[in-house]
C-alpha cells in the first residue's frame, strides 16, 4: 500500500516558535519525517514524501513536490492514484505523528483494507491518517478535518472505520506536545527514535515541577 506522508518545509512547526528556533524547528521536523517513515516501512507500507518544496534529509523513499496548500496537494495526490491510476488503497499519514508505531499503522493499515475509509482521528479533532480506498473521497483539512471527513464519506456512500489510536491521534504541534514524545519513548537515550533523541540532545527534560507533566530545556 502507498502511504503518502506530508511533509511542509516552508517554517515548519511554527506553533513551537517560543521553545525552539527556525534552524532547530527545521532539524526536529526532519527527525519526526524520518522516524514517521522508519515506521511506515516496518508496517509494510511504500512511503512517498509528499513535500512542499526540497527537503534537506537522507530519504529512504521517493519525493513528490507539491508547493499547493495541504488540502489541494492531498486531493491531487488522491485522484492520480485512486482515480487516474486504479489504485486500490492509498493512506496518508501526518509526518508530525513521533509516536507512531508500526503496531499502530498495521491497525490502521488493516482497517483500511476492510472499509472505504479508515480514520484515526487527532486529539483536537483534525485528520491524522486514512486510508482511502474510494475514488470519489476527497479531503478538507479546514477546521475540524475528522468530521468533515466522516460527512464527506457519508455523502459518497463510503462505508467508514475509526481507528482509536493515542499513538496515531498524537501530533506534536505545541510545545506540550514535546512531553508526550519523552514520556511515551520506550529507548535509551542513546538509541532508538530520532525525534525523541534529538530533544534530549537539546537538553529538554521532563518537568513535574508544578505538578503537570512539561518539559524543560536545561
Amino acid at each position: 500500500m502507498e502511504v503518502l506522508v506530508p511533509f511542509s518545509t516552508d517554517r515548519p512547526k511554527s506553533r513551537l516558535s517560543t521553545v525552539l528556533a527556525p534552524d532547530e524547528r527545521a532539524r526536529f521536523a526532519r527527525a519526526m519525517l524520518l522516524d514517521v517513515l522508519d515506521a511506515v516501512g516496518a508496517a509494510g507500507g511504500e512511503p512517498c514524501v509528499l513535500a512542499t518544496g526540497a527537503v534537506d534529509a537522507d530519504l529512504p523513499c521517493p519525493v513528490t513536490i507539491d508547493d499547493r496548500p495541504l488540502t489541494d496537494a492531498v486531493n491531487a495526490a488522491l485522484d492520480a492514484r485512486l482515480g487516474a491510476s486504479g489504485a486500490e488503497r492509498v493512506a496518508v499519514v501526518m509526518a508530525d505523528l513521533a509516536l507512531a508505531t508500526p503496531d499502530a499503522l498495521r491497525e490502521l493499515f488493516g482497517a483500511g483494507r476492510e472499509a472505504d475509509l479508515a480514520i484515526a482521528p487527532g486529539r483536537g479533532g483534525g485528520t491524522n491518517a486514512f486510508v482511502a480506498g474510494h475514488p470519489a473521497f476527497e479531503v478538507d483539512y479546514h477546521g475540524a478535518s475528522y468530521l468533515d471527513h466522516r460527512r464527506i464519506a457519508d455523502e459518497i456512500g463510503a462505508s467508514v472505520a475509526v481507528v482509536d489510536s493515542h499513538r496515531l491521534a498524537t501530533d506534536v504541534d505545541e510545545p506540550a506536545d514535546l512531553a508526550e514524545l519523552l514520556i511515551h519513548d520506550e529507548a535509551d537515550d542513546d538509541e532508538g527514535a530520532r525525534a525523541p533523541r534529538w530533544l534530549r540532545e537539546a537538553g529538554f527534560a521532563l518537568d513535574a515541577t508544578d505538578g503537570r507533566v512539561g518539559v524543560k530545556r536545561e
